[in-house]
């Protein structure tokens, strides 16, 4: 359907009506040569035959560019049909691991070995488009944490920040209760009563200024669950001088206290061992705790003024523009 932003600018349509009503047309003084007692008769005459003269062509070209440069003014556009936004009502804030030891390729995607933050993208950029309706926000730590992205509902920009992140962005170090504290101080303020951390990492506190097992008491105390997953192969075979040999790339995980942080705030641990794992893992997230809220209508709105404006001003250029074409001529 159409419909007008400002409907009240179609009260102006009868506007130059009132006023050639209103104000007297201006008068043309000419000195005659010749002085003539009954020169008045002939002038109302003629006077009285240009008032009956059929209007010209500006008229009706002036006529439909007011009419319509008014609704342009009023703003018309289409209203298409309702839309019923789901909503859970969520407030989703993940926090990535970027210490070198995510450089580690202990993950196989599509039959090619990569490492473990490229699997972490492959798999939670997939996560974060199916958040329709959350709000989700993006903490990047190494040394230390750093706020990527602030809770929004824009899931697109996310997860573009989140495929730009690099490596050693944040330190080589692994500050997980810094970003557990950072995560609590964007998330204790807001109103929503369901909010989580997705803190996923491949390895121990070795950096920050708080400790992890400090800042899931805090978390607690605000209402903030955490849900961690520990990220990384626990066998793979190595070259050496030696020969091949079998390694744990995650002997520095530290699983203990990720539990704890988990227990602690009423989340769960998971443990990530490749790429099939971490995917079951965010399809297991997907159905955490939603609140349902009232349902919301949206009706995609499309501006329609561009067409009657530009009508309009093609009009009004016509009839300003064709006399001086004749009088250039002439």
């Amino acid at each position: 359907m159409i419909s007008f932003a400002w409907p009240w600018l179609l009260l102006l349509l009868p506007l130059p009506l009132i006023l050639w009503r209103v104000i007297p047309a201006a008068e043309v003084k000419q000195d005659a040569a010749l002085r003539v007692p009954f020169l008045e008769d002939f002038t109302d005459a003629e006077a009285s035959k240009r008032a009956y003269r059929r209007p010209g062509w500006r008229f009706w070209l002036a006529v439909p560019a007011w009419l319509l440069l008014v609704i342009a003014g009023a703003r018309p556009q289409w209203l298409g049909e309702a839309i019923q936004l789901p909503l859970s009502g969520r407030d989703l804030m993940l926090a990535v691991d970027l210490s070198g030891s995510m450089q580690e390729q202990d993950f196989i995607i599509g039959g090619e070995r990569v490492d473990r933050l490229t699997a972490t993208k492959w798999v939670a950029g997939d996560f974060i488009e199916r958040r329709i309706g959350d709000r989700i926000g993006l903490i990047l730590f190494g040394d230390r944490a750093y706020l990527q992205t602030p809770l929004t509902f824009d899931r697109k920009t996310v997860k573009t920040l989140l495929d730009e992140a690099a490596i050693g962005l944040a330190g080589k170090q692994t500050a997980i209760g810094d970003a557990i504290g950072l995560a609590i101080k964007r998330l204790k303020d807001e109103a929503n009563q369901s909010r989580v951390l997705i803190l996923l990492t491949d390895g121990a506190n070795t950096a920050g200024e708080i400790e992890p097992e400090k800042a899931a008491e805090l978390a607690s105390r605000v209402g903030l669950k955490i849900y961690t997953i520990g990220i990384g192969a626990d066998r793979m075979t190595v070259r050496s001088l030696f020969g091949s040999q079998v390694i744990n790339p995650s002997r520095d995980l530290n699983e203990s206290v990720l539990k704890a942080i988990a227990d602690s705030t009423g989340g769960r641990y998971f443990r990530a061992k490749n790429s099939e794992e971490l995917a079951q893992i965010y399809q297991l997230l997907d159905q955490l705790e939603p609140v349902e809220k009232e349902s919301q209508l949206f009706r995609p709105i499309k501006a329609l003024y561009p067409w009657p404006l530009a009508i309009a001003l093609l009009l009004a250029s016509l009839v300003l523009a064709i006399p001086l074409v004749r009088e250039h001529r002439s």
